[in-house]
Formats: structure tokens, sequence, C-alpha cells
């Protein structure tokens, strides 16, 4: 990143919320319009948002969006004690402006340059860097191996289901999408129904036959760390691994970028 550029990224821009509709019960999609430069499938933005009375709260999303896209979709989850993520959920209108800055990261990232074979394996809205990953992908006209590990706990929450069900359906000699839900049984034939272990990582990497060079992993710290545990115990090789985490908590900023801090 130039100077330039890097001075952009980290200079405050005027949003205006263009869209807010919601994803899964807890969570919604905010479609922003901001003049900010395109992002790499991965990165994240900084929302600030300023009360009257001068004070100001900020936190990191991830991006959703396609990097191509004209707009910046953040998944944002409510997390009820949080200073922001209410204010989208109980508050915020179409129409209505918000301070960002961004693109922000350069370490979990992926372009369909990068290559593959790709593993994304997602924890509830941990789905946000991955699901970029995925539309830079299918934008691109991708033939890499792509496998989208996606779990939540029931159905319900499992966010942008119908479009990567599609996906699978227009690309099934490239794309598979496997759907892991912890509190209720599986709804399709190779979906899981219980947290992800080893073997189930084992197993899901025999049944896609394909050894991962770029594995992306993003939920809450627990969530990332048995998975990577388990991968680890499933032969991937650690270097292959790139992992982002959230807290689960807005009571203070993580330095590790997630989806909501």
């Amino acid at each position: 990143m130039n100077a330039a550029a890097g001075k952009a990224a980290t200079s405050w821009h005027e949003a205006v919320i263009e869209r807010i509709e919601p994803l899964t019960p807890r969570i919604a999609s905010v479609r922003l319009k901001a003049p900010l430069a395109q992002p790499v499938a991965g990165q994240h933005v900084d929302v600030r948002l300023t009360a009257e009375d001068g004070y100001s709260a900020q936190r990191s999303y991830s991006i959703a969006s396609a990097p191509s896209a004209p707009h910046i979709e953040l998944m944002i989850e409510k997390l009820d004690d949080g200073e922001v993520s209410p204010y989208f959920h109980d508050v915020a209108q179409a129409g209505d402006t918000i301070e960002v800055r961004g693109p922000l990261g350069g370490h979990f990232i992926w372009s369909p340059a990068d290559g593959g074979p790709l593993l994304l394996i997602a924890g509830g809205s941990g789905l946000a860097p991955l699901m970029a990953m995925v539309r830079a992908w299918r934008d691109a006209g991708s033939e890499t191996p792509l496998m989208l590990v996606y779990s939540a706990r029931t159905w319900a929450e499992l966010a942008f289901v119908e479009e990567l069900q599609q996906l699978q359906v227009q690309a099934p000699e490239h794309f598979l999408f496997v759907a892991v839900t912890t509190r209720e049984s599986p709804r399709r034939a190779g979906d899981l129904g219980r947290r992800l272990n080893a073997a189930q990582l084992q197993g899901l990497l025999s049944r896609w036959a394909q050894v991962p060079r770029h594995v992306y992993v993003c939920g809450s710290n627990a969530f990332v760390e048995a998975v990577t545990d388990g991968l680890l115990l499933a032969d991937v090789a650690a270097a292959a691994i790139r992992t982002e985490r959230y807290g689960g908590t807005e009571s203070t900023l993580n330095p590790k970028i997630g989806v909501q801090t």
C-alpha cells in the first residue's frame, strides 16, 4: 500500500446507510455507500458512531460484500450489552449517515490470483470475511476448488444460505458448501449435526478429495481454537492456516479484528 492509499484507508469518511435487512434472528446485513478504495476479500472497516454530546464508540467489522461490489456490506450481530451493534438493529434507518475508515488488514485476505484449493471454515457471524472470499471467487469465474464449512447453532442462524446453496448448484464441480448445525439435526445430506472435531474435519477433507493450499478460519475464540486444533490433527499443514477471531463482547476493542468486537 502506498502512502496516499494508506492515508486514505486510515482517514474517516461519511458513509450513507443504503439498506438494513435481517439475515438471521440476530444478524443484520448493513449495506453502506462510502468513498473507500476497493477492498481485498477478508479486509475490514472501522465504524464510528458519535452522539450529540460528543461521545463516540468505534468498532471493527469485516466486509462481506465482493471486492467489486459498488457498496460495502457488513454482517452485524446484535450484542445486547454492546454500544454499536444495537444501533444498527434498533435505531438506524436507510439514509442515515455514519463514519467509516478502511479498508484495513493485510493478513487475513485472499484473491483469486492466490489460487487454492481453498478451505473456508466459519462460525456464526465469522462468515463475513469468508463470504467476501466466496463472492470474489464467484465473480472471477474461478475454477479453484473451494469448500466452505459454516457452523451455527440452528439452520435459521445460518446467513446467506440460499445464495450458498445456489452457488453449489451452479458450480458443483468446484464449490462445496457444508452446513454444520450444533443444536439441531442436519437438513441436507452431507451436512453435519454436531460441533466440528478432528474426525469430522478429516471426513470432510476425504470427501472433498483436495489438499488445501489456503485455509481461513473465522469465528469466536473457542471456535477458532477448536477448529485449528482439529485441522492440525487432520494433518493440514500449519503454514496453510490463517485465523481471525472475535471475543463476543463490545465492552473492549479486540486487537485481532474479526466480525465484531
